[in-house]
């Protein structure tokens, strides 16, 4: 009965959002497959782009390298910078306060910097939905100069997401360690937990799949290859599902460093998300208000369609794609849908159980 209804809500989304190829897996902590469909040709292993998942890659290594005493989370960027590439980068109110970001401003969203990804009449995403483009990373550095920030860093309970926050680590992360993003995913990450099919692709000789935007099918290798630290890796389903449940049960490092800090809310146009240590935290009342108290969904959406989430209140595991860039927020109402449908079939057993005693 249960398979039947995640059928159901897997079926409905398909048809109703011009899906092509998709994938979704869901598993217990304890590896038990709960529901596994595919469509398009599509199956577990099947490469699929990451897109902003990958912050959660990043931010992973940031809480190795702290551990190894290579930063703090309080590190000025002024350790790594010269004054002269910062001034600038953070204005507001006709204040600069380039130098006083920190590590932790990147990490929890809480910078105030502009997102240029998104913002703009010729925002880099209008740009990679028209043409293949790439972007380099003191470009990007160059264009957030140009717009003003939101609000000065780490200031009230603001949050701004920005990719340029993970960009810049991306870019810390090759600083500390000299050496390339790509190894430093694959030693930290890849290999420790046998995410066979997950790499950081820096040629197009290496397989970088297509998205859907709509009905258009888009290309675009150079684009994906400059997101780097904030979007740009090639993974499957499979190893997704590795990676989130090795991320929140602390087999890549102390998942104390999770908790440290309180979530913020992000900008409106990202309701109901709040973002925290490199992931983001949805409250299931977020949709519903018959749903406040059932807990949270912990994890991150990418904007092509990817998905890996944790729902700590029934130890469960949703990791898939859409493969498709027009609907930025499907993979999140689709994993509350199935999450919400969870809540109530084990509550409608419970009452049933108490009823036959």
């Amino acid at each position: 009965m249960k398979t039947k209804r995640y059928d159901d809500i897997f079926d409905k989304i398909i048809q109703q959002n011009k899906i092509y190829e998709s994938v979704v897996l869901i598993e217990k902590g304890t590896g038990e497959t709960i529901f596994s469909r595919a469509c398009g040709g599509k199956d577990i292993d099947s490469p699929i782009i990451a897109a902003s998942i990958t912050k959660m890659f990043t931010a992973a290594c940031i809480f190795v390298l702290i551990q190894q005493g290579y930063m703090t989370l309080n590190d000025n960027l002024l350790n790594f910078y010269e004054p002269a590439y910062l001034k600038g980068l953070h204005f507001y109110k006709g204040k600069d306060y380039s130098f006083n970001l920190k590590i932790s401003d990147l990490l929890y969203q809480t910078s105030g910097l502009a997102d240029i990804f998104e913002e703009g009449k010729n925002s880099i995403k209008k740009q990679a939905i028209n043409s293949d483009t790439f972007v380099t990373f003191d470009k990007n550095i160059i264009l957030t100069k140009e717009k003003e920030a939101h609000f000065p860093p780490n200031y009230k309970n603001k949050a701004h997401y920005a990719d340029i926050n993970y960009n810049i680590l991306g870019d810390l992360i090759e600083k500390v360690t000299k050496c390339s993003l790509e190894r430093v995913f694959e030693k930290y990450i890849f290999s420790k937990i046998n995410m066979a099919n997950t790499y950081l692709p820096v040629s197009e000789k290496e397989y970088i799949p297509m998205v859907y935007y709509g009905d258009k099918q888009l290309y675009r290798p150079q684009f994906i290859m400059c997101s780097k630290a904030s979007g740009g890796c090639i993974t499957s389903t499979r190893d997704l599902m590795l990676f989130i449940q090795a991320f929140f049960h602390g087999e890549l490092f102390d998942k104390k460093i999770l908790y440290s800090k309180p979530y913020r809310k992000l900008q409106l146009s990202m309701w109901p998300i709040y973002y925290g240590s490199g992931y983001m935290r949805i409250k299931m009342g977020g949709f519903s208000t018959s749903f406040l108290g059932q807990g949270d969904l912990i994890g991150h959406s990418g904007s092509t369609g990817s998905f890996a989430f944790y729902y700590p209140d029934k130890e469960l595991f949703f990791a898939g794609d859409f493969n498709q860039m027009k609907y930025p927020a499907l993979p999140i109402r689709f994993v509350m849908q199935l999450a919400m449908f969870m809540t109530r079939s084990d509550e409608a057993s419970a009452n049933c159980a108490g009823d036959c005693k």
